[in-house]
């Protein structure tokens, strides 16, 4: 184990003799660099351009917030025009991992700099667009809006991958189809959903105003995201991630499967500050799946634990990643109130995949590893107690200061921690005879590094949310989503026809079970070649007013849509671990060399239990603290019995799923599991929750009963020695 006592170093001069990655560790870290901060290893000038660049960008974010007054789409195309010049300049067009390109090819330029330009145009001229042209474009306009369009695309394409353009591609198709479209023709009644728009007015409604490229989801980006983005760059590097991991081997690495578990409890906590799930596998994954593999996990179920609970990570309040930004934003309600309303549930997620490695670990018969081998848990947070306090203001501020914007906590917290890294780095050059001015040296250097890693990791994000603007806009200019909406209602007024004879409720109840399972088989697919931020924004704009109009609810108020949302969001982050396109099961597979594939198949089946979660949500609003048709309608006090009644379903449902309670369960035992597990998703009679309660305890005592007669088991599995 690494010393508890001293953050670990990126740099590998200071890097202590037999910690060096392994093969398998800088392939999983490329796949990173790849996929979420560029593929290209500039040297020469280019190097501390790229630096500059990323420099210079988190400090107008920084300036930005705090000055709060700067012009909306001013904000976002400046935003925007950051992580265009940037896409261009670190992500290649052709990404070959093991072979990194080291200059900027001379197109990228031109690409970069037009692409860049385009915002500068629409800052200069968006007054003259807006005032005296009356939000007509002139044909200039319509030029420059139309290279941007494609630039995006392009630049998406690079990010993150193929899938948002074609998606935006058919979109834009569609709007120019129509008897007064730039495409022409009669579709047909059941087809013609719009009359039809032409490219100047798609491009107007693209480029030139704030309900298309430069619409809501940028908009979250360029305040808020930037802001938690470089806020969990900074924590890391002065770190907390590799504390994080200490404390969480110290606490649960010596229990049965005790790595399995301390993945778990460290993902979850870096899953406060990080959204990523490929970064979160990479930065805890070099330990962990280690561990696992040596007491006995198989490569596959090591990695797939560790994308399980990276996964999740971005369920943890209160850094959700950009998509909960977003979903506030969309349902106009406070961010703190969406945090409250998250952490149920997301402790209830974590809590039920503790229960999954340990229901592997008895099948598999392991033990954990020996308590002389692991980081001595007192002394390890004596070490870096610090480290809570900016979490502990982000987070404080945050739930219990209503009047505090996410952003200014967020800079505040910022301000902090360059504080804490001067003054950590100075301490321990002193320690270590090196001097406080070297130290100071060092903290400049890594504060100049969580700045550049930090508008890296936002270059994605910027690009995602500034593509998915695309199809938010053309759902807006064509009235596609009311139309959607009509024919599935249509749909599901035929089921409810046919279901009729069972009468209204079980009918409604099947019309709105089958537009979930519609919503969620979408939202997996869409997954497969979207980021979890795209596929949230695209689900929300289409298949959340369907299952609204299907359910019956009010769109305009918060406390029945946010169920909705949560429902996608959570299969959107289920995608990330779907086989057969699931980066972070791929970056989990080059560290523990197992199967990509194998590992991305058995990481879906501990991600079965978030399936269910997302289902009691919807059907149990209480459990998001919703009562009384308000948010925060329900105390804590009033919700522990659902909690823990909750609980148990998932309990049920991940003992079925893995065919394992107390010992292996026949057919007839997992049967009895499913169905209470089924039976309590919506637990609100008593008499229907202890019922099924009693079909867990019948389960569990058959099989203890059959255990008595068997033979003794065998002796756990003895760890590996390292």
């Amino acid at each position: 184990m690494s010393d508890p006592t001293r953050p670990i170093s990126t740099d590998p001069a200071l890097t202590p003799p037999g910690t060096e990655m392994t093969d398998g560790e800088r392939r999983a870290l490329e796949m990173v660099e790849a996929a979420e901060t560029g593929g290209r290893k500039l040297g020469g000038w280019q190097r501390p351009l790229v630096t500059v660049v990323a420099v210079a960008w988190c400090l107008y974010q920084m300036y930005a917030a705090q000055v709060g007054n700067i012009d909306t789409l001013t904000l976002r195309a400046t935003h925007l025009g950051f992580a265009f010049f940037l896409a261009y300049l670190v992500f290649p067009f052709r990404k070959t991992p093991g072979r990194p390109q080291t200059r900027v090819p001379w197109y990228d330029w031109v690409l970069g700099i037009g692409a860049t330009g385009t915002a500068a145009y629409l800052i200069t001229q968006y007054p003259k667009i807006a005032g005296e042209q009356g939000a007509v474009l002139n044909a200039t306009d319509v030029w420059v809006g139309s290279g941007m369009v494609i630039l995006l695309l392009l630049a998406a394409w690079r990010t993150i991958g193929i899938a948002m353009p074609i998606v935006a591609g058919v979109f834009m198709l569609y709007a120019l189809t129509g008897p007064r479209g730039l495409i022409r023709g009669d579709l047909g009644p059941q087809l013609q959903l719009h009359a039809g728009q032409t490219w100047p007015q798609v491009v107007g409604q693209l480029f030139a105003n704030t309900e298309g490229i430069f619409g809501t989801a940028i908009g979250v980006s360029a305040q808020i995201v930037f802001l938690f983005v470089l806020f969990g760059a900074i924590f890391d590097k002065l770190g907390a991630g590799e504390w994080f991991m200490n404390v969480a081997q110290g606490l649960l690495g010596g229990f049965r499967g005790g790595p399995a578990k301390a993945s778990v409890l460290s993902s979850a906590l870096n899953g406060i500050i990080s959204g990523s799930a490929v970064s979160n596998v990479v930065t805890g994954g070099n330990i962990t799946i280690g561990t696992m593999k040596r007491v006995g996990y198989s490569a596959e179920k090591a990695g797939a634990i560790e994308v399980a609970s990276s996964s999740n990570g971005q369920l943890m309040p209160p850094v959700m990643g950009a998509a909960a930004f977003i979903m506030a934003q969309n349902l106009n309600i406070e961010y703190r109130t969406l945090i409250l309303a998250a952490a149920i549930p997301a402790f209830l997620c974590y809590g039920a995949l503790l229960v999954a490695t340990h229901i592997e670990a008895l099948k598999l018969n392991l033990r954990g590893l020996p308590r002389n081998e692991l980081p001595r848990v007192r002394q390890t947070l004596l070490s870096g107690w610090y480290y809570l306090l900016p979490l502990g203001y982000l987070i404080g501020t945050l739930t219990i200061n209503p009047e505090a914007t996410p952003e200014r906590v967020a800079l505040n917290t910022i301000f902090m921690m360059i504080g804490m890294m001067f003054v950590q780095e100075a301490f321990f050059a002193a320690r270590h005879g090196r001097g406080a001015n070297r130290g100071l040296l060092d903290g400049g250097r890594k504060l100049i590094e969580a700045f550049e890693g930090g508008a890296r990791s936002m270059i994605g994000i910027a690009i995602a949310t500034a593509a998915a603007g695309i199809i938010v806009g053309i759902v807006t200019i064509t009235g596609l989503g009311f139309g959607l909406a009509d024919i599935v209602q249509l749909a599901s007024d035929g089921v409810r026809s046919l279901l009729g004879f069972a009468g209204p409720e079980v009918a409604g109840f099947a019309a709105i079970l089958i537009v979930l399972v519609m919503a969620q088989l979408i939202a997996l697919i869409l997954g497969m070649g979207l980021p979890t931020t795209a596929n949230y924004i695209l689900m929300s704009a289409l298949i959340v007013p369907i299952i609204a109009k299907v359910a019956g609810l009010d769109t305009g108020n918060p406390a029945e849509m946010l169920p909705v949302h949560m429902f996608v969001f959570y299969f959107g982050i289920m995608a990330d671990s779907t086989p057969p396109v699931a980066l972070a099961a791929f970056a989990a597979a080059a560290i523990s060399g197992g199967n990509p594939v194998a590992t991305g198949v058995q990481a879906f089946k501990y991600e079965l239990r978030t399936a269910l979660l997302a289902y009691m949500m919807f059907f149990n609003p209480p459990l998001l603290l919703i009562a009384g048709g308000r948010l925060s309608g329900l105390s804590f006090a009033d919700a522990v019995p659902m909690v823990l009644f909750a609980f148990l379903g998932l309990v049920a449902f991940t003992a079925a799923t893995m065919r394992f309670l107390h010992r292996r369960t026949n057919p007839v035992q997992m049967l009895l599991l499913l169905i209470a597990s089924f039976m309590l998703i919506i637990p609100s009679a008593l008499v229907w929750n202890l019922a099924a309660l009693a079909l867990i305890a019948a389960v569990y005592f058959w099989q203890k009963a059959a255990a008595r007669s068997e033979p003794p088991a065998q002796p756990p599995v003895t760890p590996v020695p390292s």
